[in-house]
């Protein structure tokens, strides 16, 4: 990779004898600090855009003269796609919904891998330097990557955050909290009132947000949330499977169990058969996703549909709004989950 001070040098990003000058190179994030503005605004007025009033064009000229910034290079007419683990099931569809905006804008996609245990400043570095038009995130970005993006006036969103972000960075998300609750709702309606959770880690956003649905349903129904019936598990087969043990080995077992997401699911199954319990006959399971494969399980699973390939799209189309300088109406977009119905939920026996 060139010289990043070369680049800064070139881009006019040098230190400035003013004595309001920052410490450090002047970027547009500054700028639009200075300025009191969007980074998005200081795009429009560098590229000659419409859409800003004559008095935040005057302050921002008057700041990009004061301390001799000159726009970098052109960024490439691509959106990067940066996962942290590309080996999962939701990888594909939402390389899809990308795919579908991208393609109608004509704008090439890159995907890349920060990976778990890579170094992710290493990684960051490579992504600024190949300039993309705007960067959509799986990975979740920490706080030093995005004040990097900004630096170089590389716009970013968020996919389906896992921890509480600043009110400034755009995110695309889902209804979590009324997914649980919808998935709750479905169970009391046929007649359940021991029904248990298998839970997240609470350290993610969705899960704590996907158990709040399932214990505000709960409650409306009159049912008592028993911590004894909520089980705290990663988000595997596995540990979906070892948890459902621990369920269906009290005194008073669950004659229903929500699942945080289909994987847990899956594992709940598995537990059944090995305590000689038929899905939905004596157990009555939920998950959440709505992954492709659950729908050839054995019965077909009922799950919240997270609308993962819709969510892609609508953050696709958020970051290149961002790309192209434009101020969207909302930074944050939250995509409504809805239950999908099939076999693996019945009223309990008696």
């Amino acid at each position: 990779m060139a010289d990043d001070r070369s680049e800064e040098w070139a881009a006019g990003a040098h230190e400035q004898p003013d004595g309001d000058a920052p410490a450090g190179p002047v970027t547009i994030a500054y700028i639009a600090e200075s300025a009191g503005v969007s980074v998005p605004t200081v795009s429009k007025v560098l590229n000659g855009k419409k859409g800003v009033s004559n008095d935040t064009r005057a302050r921002v000229e008057e700041l990009i003269n004061r301390y001799g910034y000159r726009k970098p290079p052109n960024r490439s007419n691509t959106l990067e796609l940066v996962f942290r683990e590309l080996r999962s099931m939701w990888a594909v569809e939402i390389i899809r919904g990308v795919e579908q905006v991208a393609r109608k804008n004509r704008v090439g996609v890159m995907v890349s891998e920060f990976g778990l245990h890579d170094s992710a400043g290493t990684l960051i570095d490579d992504t600024l330097a190949r300039r993309p038009k705007c960067v959509l995130s799986v990975a979740q970005l920490s706080d030093a990557e995005r004040e990097q993006l900004r630096a170089k006036g590389i716009p970013f969103v968020v996919f389906d955050p896992t921890s509480e972000l600043p009110d400034d960075v755009p995110y695309v998300g889902a209804t979590n909290w009324r997914g649980g609750r919808s998935a709750v709702q479905h169970l009391v309606g046929l007649g359940h009132r021991r029904i248990a959770m298998i839970s997240g880690p609470q350290d993610v956003l969705c899960c704590r947000a996907r158990q709040a649905g399932y214990e505000s349903a709960m409650k409306a129904a009159g049912l008592p949330v028993d911590p004894d019936q909520v089980v705290i598990a990663q988000l595997t087969r596995e540990d979906g499977c070892a948890a459902a043990r621990k369920l269906l080995a009290a005194p008073e077992r669950p004659t229903a169990i929500f699942a945080s997401n289909d994987l847990q699911a899956l594992g709940v199954y598995q537990a059944a058969r090995q305590a000689g319990l038929r899905i939905p006959q004596d157990l009555s399971v939920v998950g959440f996703d709505d992954l492709p494969v659950v729908a050839w399980a054995d019965p077909p699973l009922t799950t919240v549909h997270q609308p993962l390939t819709e969510m892609a799209a609508a953050a696709t189309e958020l970051a290149l709004a961002l790309g192209h300088g434009e101020d969207p109406p909302r930074i944050g977009v939250e995509i409504a989950t809805t239950l999908t119905v099939r076999e693996s939920t019945a009223p309990p026996k008696g």
